[in-house]
């Protein structure tokens, strides 16, 4: 009898043990789980001006298609509007995209959430300090 009584909490470790590796790893990613593509809008500082009105529309297409146009208007700057256009990559993470086209000095990586698109720095890191929310650019269709 004490035997039995000592295999029952072995039996029952074993079980929870294994339910523990059955469990798959979570695949949840920005590129998977959100509706992404659209139009984006939003103004970021400028350095010699009040600001740079962006939109960046985000377009998907068949499988690994996926295209952007981008336009930068510095604002009060008479032949201060810039556009490109491209197809842009999503990382490993499946959080972020490049933009393979986008104009030399102008930051390529977008941080992608909810709704909005989190402009990252030259180096792909997120931006920080007082102008931080001045970085992202919110999904308007």
């Amino acid at each position: 009898m004490k035997k039995n009584i000592a295999v029952v909490p072995i039996v029952l470790l074993g079980v929870m043990l294994g339910a523990c590796a059955s469990q798959s790893p979570d695949t949840h990613t920005s590129r998977d789980s959100l509706d992404w593509a659209g139009v984006y809008t939003g103004t970021i500082p400028a350095a010699s001006g009040p600001g740079i009105n962006v939109t960046l529309t985000l377009i998907s297409g068949n499988n690994s298609d996926f295209r952007y146009t981008l336009r930068y208007e510095y604002i009060g700057e008479p032949n201060g509007v810039f556009t490109a256009d491209g197809t842009f990559a999503w990382n490993k993470a499946g959080n972020t995209i490049t933009l393979d086209t986008a104009p030399k000095d102008f930051p390529a990586q977008y941080q992608v959430g909810e709704n909005k698109l989190i402009q990252l720095d030259m180096r792909g890191k997120q931006i920080t300090g007082d102008l931080a929310d001045m970085y992202i650019l919110t999904k308007q269709r």
